[in-house]
């Protein structure tokens, strides 16, 4: 079936727990709850740049990416967001998706990560 290649460019307007300074952020992927991978953390940034790829070999037919952006604190770590991509259309029709997707939290949104999905 392929694999899914994402970049993680940025993400704007996290929301952070901290209520000194901004957030140390990072973002966690998935198609499959077996295999998470993650981005780098961020220090001190609600507007973090991460120009990062990571390749999921598509072997089902699912066609979500789920994300959650976390705050990374000094002993353990707050939940900022959390949205979901459909891909559907990356592997449909071969076109990437260069996107922004919302993370939600349980009222409202929580801020954005940009997002490029292409098959390899």
């Amino acid at each position: 079936m392929g694999r899914l290649e994402v970049t993680v460019i940025e993400a704007r307007n996290l929301k952070d727990h901290d209520t000194i300074g901004e957030g140390d952020p990072y973002v966690e992927l998935w198609i499959d709850e077996d295999y998470k991978q993650k981005t780098s953390t961020v220090n001190n940034s609600n507007n973090p740049v991460y120009n990062e790829t990571f390749t999921f070999n598509l072997t089902s037919g699912k066609h979500k990416l789920h994300m959650r952006a976390f705050d990374k604190d000094v002993v353990g770590k707050d939940e900022i967001g959390k949205g979901t991509l459909d891909f559907g259309a990356v592997v449909n029709g071969g076109t990437p998706i260069d996107t922004w997707v919302n993370l939600k939290g349980l009222i409202r949104s929580k801020g954005e990560v940009h997002v490029l999905a292409r098959l390899i």
